[in-house]
């Protein structure tokens, strides 16, 4: 070996560290030859004089690539164990290639020069000390970062040649599988199609992912497993909403080969760690979209609708789907005052209300609201219902007439653009295939604008699919007079649910907006329309339940007036004479009187007579409770009428004082030492 010279008594005196790595478990397993000569390393190391307890064998890197920024726990501890000063040499297949990057091969190498470390692999003994090995390892790492550079490039240049081409396999999700030709077709299995179809079925019906999951809450679901054991086979288990997503989200189900729908993304932290991840491109920039490629169980357009249902769903991204609760305008009306979105607060499912959602950050205006979600409901539905009569159906499809006509001129003028082109590279195709072999500069020419022609074609033909697919589908003129006439009917069908209406309401209004008002009793309400057009409502407020059935005002004032004088029963029977009635529309009796005493603290005239005490006041004077009163009362030991007020009133005097206290000096129950003199009787 070429530099043996170079290792001494005090690189043998230290460890020998043999470190293996190699980029994936792939490799690991199949590549078994790389790894057992890199575990030979170890015999080489004996050989070169260290004692076989002095050689360690570091194999925590294999199958982690050595990318730069990747964790790895091997190569991490070499560098430390380096910078410790308790390694003599490193030995590798080649040592330029112990990481991806230069940076970190640079990095063990300024390490290994300070502590006087040696790098040895099949070529020789290198001193990162000297300048010359120093440079020879820098120009080895260099050339071997661009060798994988170029390797890779081509490999990617031919796996995106053969996904050009719809060519290239790659896993396949559960419900499609390859035939013995390699083509794509779906699962033959009966049990997994129903799965699949039924997943799309279930969201079609529910319009959400988390509905598909209850949907299958009793049922199983399939999953093709990929790599490892079960390689091939085909497992079974709960579907959950991520899997639900990458169903609805996979445009293979619709029959189209997609290559490159997620790239690598790489993002550094401010400590200089570096994340890796995977982000998914938009539509546009798909390098490979190819319809029609197989069979799929629903189609393109399908695919599109189910997409714009994910994202009309997607509440963080500001989207207001509709949901289940009673409120009609949930997510669709905003405060006119402020401009913020108004929330939806339920105190009961049958008392929602609208409230600004500025209140939460206490940045309301003076004109900010809350109202009742039945107020601001009941004026939108009946304006929408009033929209639907047949002269403004007859706008409505004219309108809709006019839309499919520009529709059809939009996709036209894309249609004839291809068209053009199309005929342009035949044209040039037949010139082509005219020309003489032997005249090559002709040829060349030729062939060159042949494929100018094609990269047009190609052009044209993504413009008219761009505009086909971001028209939105316009329902039939028989199926909206088919609405049109049903519509009535079917919102106040019992069978049509709250998220139907919601549905439903936002098919024609754009949105809502609680216009400022300065009158509380009033609503100002603004429905802008999907056709552009406004309208503008003022409704009454309703009336709070417990407000509605309060008494009336002259009921009240007429209780005001002659309660401090009147008694409550005489008090009733003249609110009675006056045809006056309670907020529940029933005649006064005592109680509703004083109900009305208590909540205006409108005073009773005097209820007692000279000579008459209170029950509270006998108890005061006795010591007792009030209780001890009311007893004495109900069994006849003391008088008491019922006065003014339904009031009792008790006769008093100090003899009848005298015998209330002596019946308590009597009594064993009020006073214990009565109960203590009196002598037990034996039996």
């Amino acid at each position: 070996m070429n530099g043996e010279g170079k290792i001494t008594r005090v690189h043998r005196d230290r460890l020998a560290v043999v470190y293996l790595r190699q980029s994936s478990m792939v490799q690991v397993r199949e590549h078994t030859e790389s790894t057992t000569r890199q575990y030979g390393l170890a015999e080489e190391a004996v050989r070169l004089g260290w004692a076989r307890q002095d050689v360690v064998v570091i194999d925590t890197d294999l199958g982690v690539s050595g990318r730069w920024g990747v964790a790895r726990a091997g190569f991490t501890e070499l560098v430390g164990r380096v910078c410790s000063g308790e390694v003599g040499a490193i030995f590798g297949i080649e040592i330029s290639r112990l990481a991806r990057s230069n940076a970190e091969v640079a990095r063990l190498m300024e390490f290994a020069a300070i502590t006087e470390t040696l790098l040895i692999d099949a070529d020789g003994v290198y001193d990162p000390a000297d300048v010359n090995d120093r440079m020879l390892l820098g120009m080895k790492s260099t050339i071997g970062e661009v060798e994988l550079h170029v390797m890779a490039q081509r490999l990617h240049a031919a796996k995106n040649a053969a996904a050009q081409r719809g060519e290239l396999r790659t896993p396949l999700p559960v419900g499609l599988v390859y035939d013995e030709a390699g083509d794509v077709v779906i699962d033959p299995d009966a049990e997994v199609q129903a799965a699949i179809r039924d997943v799309f079925a279930a969201f079609e019906q529910t319009g959400s992912a988390y509905g598909v999951v209850a949907a299958f809450a009793t049922r199983r679901f399939p999953l093709r497993a990929y790599g490892g054991v079960w390689a091939g086979q085909l497992r079974w288990g709960k579907l959950t909403h991520a899997r639900v997503l990458g169903v609805l989200k996979n445009p293979g189900y619709a029959g189209a080969y997609v290559h490159g729908r997620y790239t690598s993304r790489r993002r550094v932290d401010p400590d200089g760690t570096v994340h890796t991840g995977l982000v998914e491109r938009p539509r546009a920039e798909w390098p490979v979209l190819i319809k029609d490629h197989h069979p799929g169980y629903i189609t393109w357009e399908q695919f599109l609708l189910n997409e714009a249902k994910l994202a009309a769903n997607r509440t963080n991204a500001g989207a207001r789907p509709p949901r289940e609760g009673s409120a009609l305008c949930q997510g669709i009306i905003a405060c006119g005052s402020c401009g913020k979105p108004m929330r939806t607060n339920y105190h009961t499912d049958a008392r929602p209300s609208y409230e600004c959602s500025s209140r939460a950050d206490r940045l309301t205006t003076p004109t900010c609201r809350s109202v009742a979600a039945s107020t601001v409901d009941d004026a939108v539905a009946e304006q929408l219902l009033a929209a639907l009569n047949p002269t403004e159906v007859a706008l409505a499809l004219a309108a809709a007439d006019r839309v499919t006509d520009r529709h059809q001129r939009v996709s036209r003028a894309a249609e004839l653009a291809v068209e053009r082109a199309r005929y342009d590279a035949e044209r040039a195709e037949r010139a082509f295939h005219a020309v003489e072999p032997e005249n090559r500069l002709v040829a060349r020419s030729l062939e060159a604008r042949w494929e100018a022609k094609l990269a047009t074609l190609a052009e044209a033909e993504q413009a008219l699919a761009a505009a086909t697919d971001t028209l939105p589908p316009l329902p039939g003129r028989a199926e909206l007079e088919q609405l049109a006439a049903d519509l009535p009917g079917l919102w106040h069908a019992p069978t049509t649910s709250n998220k139907d209406r919601k549905r439903l309401l936002r098919t024609l209004i754009a949105d809502i907006t609680l216009l400022p008002e300065t009158d509380h009793d009033k609503v100002a309400i603004g429905i802008r329309w999907h056709t552009g057009a406004t309208d503008e409502l003022r409704v009454a407020r309703a009336v709070h339940p417990g407000t509605a059935k309060r008494s009336p005002s002259p009921a009240v004032e007429m209780v005001t007036r002659l309660g401090p004088t009147t008694p409550t029963a005489e008090l009733a029977n003249i609110l009675n004479a006056a045809g006056l009635t309670t907020g529940h529309g029933r005649p006064f009796d005592v109680k509703a009187v004083q109900w009305i005493r208590h909540a205006y603290h409108i005073p009773a005239p005097v209820a007692y007579a000279e000579g008459e005490i209170s029950v509270a006041q006998a108890a005061e004077r006795l010591g007792c409770s009030t209780g001890v009163i009311y007893y004495w009362i109900n069994t006849g030991q003391l008088d008491a009428h019922r006065g003014s007020g339904h009031r009792l009133c008790i006769p008093w005097n100090g003899q009848i004082q005298h015998a209330c206290n002596r019946r308590i000096i009597e009594s064993g129950h009020l006073n214990p030492a009565a109960r203590r003199s009196k002598p037990r009787t034996r039996r």
